[in-house]
């Protein structure tokens, strides 16, 4: 069973200076035959932009995305209450105008472990072997012995090999901690080439899983040639059970179908809005359940103990991605508060809505939904190319 997702309101689907910013997403157009169209969004309404640029990647790579928008007329489709009305659930309607993740050709890419905080929880999950029960416990002991001085610590640093020193002889080093404090980032990909779902849509969790969270971050649009162009939101949902048992479970903990959401659309680099801003966003999140139960968190990019910069750096450094990608940065936020007995933490329960906006950004907001129930990855790059080809966007 899929979730109903209450629709967003202009007021809160847009960053806090409204329209201001050089705002673009991807929308699923009417037409013979329909498709999705990069979109400029504007305070008139929703304006396509496929007759100057085939793809979001098109569009990233040209020398000043901003200005190339802000110079395209585009051919408008909707205004924006109509496109907000009919993303709220399911598949794309061929009749309709629908929010799309904002991404298509760029690869997916995420970086973990970047916060102290939820440094400090993977560790504890990678110890309590996946067991929510056992991670109550454990976190009182390992915040004892290692306490909160990590977020001033840099990675790689002289001070940071010293402490992995100490903790290797009293027993405490960890995976997580080498990724952490070490000099190496975790950069993984997050999810295959045009799979994400967009704001509306629901978000999925495997229903073998029974310690899971949203995790909110900002995701970075860089281009072809390893320019960051702009910023959008996503949720990276993740298993902790699963990630927790073994690290070698990543792929199966981080992607599944409907795992990962983007959106609601990218917000381009331009005298508004850079990346100064960026590292100073603060996400809200906010989970409300059909039994009544509420989360809410924050995750403080200035708390970040890489800089954006380093992880696009490292994500370059040994392979090439000529269509872009985007790149979750991580997050501060690692859900601890008891859903139901005492020290069994939070888990999602199917009808979640999670909702992550920051001033910048926007609003983000899906429902959850089991994996399996979820609405099925079905159009893929070989469908984008058919149907851009069908619609004589190919050139």
């Amino acid at each position: 069973m899929t979730t109903s997702i209450p629709c967003a309101d202009p007021s809160a689907f847009l960053p806090d200076d409204g329209f201001r910013g050089t705002l673009v997403a991807r929308v699923w157009t009417p037409g013979s035959p329909a498709g999705p169209s990069v979109a400029a969004l504007r305070a008139d309404g929703v304006f396509e932009l496929s007759a100057a640029f085939a793809t979001m990647s098109d569009l990233l790579a040209q020398a000043d995305p901003a200005a190339a928008v802000q110079e395209c007329a585009g051919r408008r489709v909707c205004s924006l209450d109509e496109l907000l009305a009919a993303s709220c659930g399911g598949e794309p309607d061929p009749a309709r105008s629908v929010l799309l993740a904002p991404c298509d050709l760029q690869v997916i890419k995420a970086a973990g472990v970047t916060f102290a905080s939820s440094l400090l929880e993977r560790v504890i999950e990678e110890r309590a072997g996946g067991d929510a029960s056992r991670a109550l416990d454990i976190r009182t002991r390992v915040e004892a012995s290692i306490g909160t001085s990590l977020a001033s610590l840099r990675p790689g640093s002289a001070q940071a090999a010293a402490l992995k020193t100490l903790l290797q002889q009293q027993g405490l080093w960890s995976q997580y901690l080498e990724v952490g404090i070490g000099p190496d980032a975790e950069i993984f990909t997050k999810a295959p080439v045009l799979s994400a779902v967009g704001s509306g849509q629901a978000v999925g969790v495997r229903s073998d899983s029974t310690w899971n969270n949203p995790e909110p971050e900002v995701v970075l649009a860089v281009d072809g040639r390893g320019r960051i162009v702009g910023a959008t939101l996503g949720n990276d949902v993740n298993l902790r059970d699963f990630e927790g048992r073994s690290a070698l479970l990543l792929g199966k903990s981080k992607d599944n179908n409907a795992s990962c959401a983007i959106g609601p659309f990218i917000r381009l680099f331009d005298a508004s809005y850079g990346l100064a801003d960026v590292r100073g966003e603060v996400l809200q999140l906010r989970v409300a359940g059909r039994d009544g139960f509420e989360l809410r968190g924050t995750s403080t990019m200035a708390s970040i103990t890489r800089d954006p910069t380093e992880l696009v750096a490292q994500a370059l450094a040994a392979h090439q991605y000529p269509d872009g990608f985007m790149l979750f940065l991580g997050t501060l936020f690692a859900p601890t508060q008891d859903r139901r007995e005492p020290g069994s933490g939070f888990t999602h329960d199917v009808g979640d809505l999670v909702t992550i906006r920051s001033p910048g950004l926007g609003e983000l907001r899906n429902g959850v939904a089991h994996c399996e129930d979820a609405p099925p990855w079905r159009f893929g790059v070989g469908a984008l190319m058919r149907n851009l080809a069908a619609r004589g966007l190919l050139r």
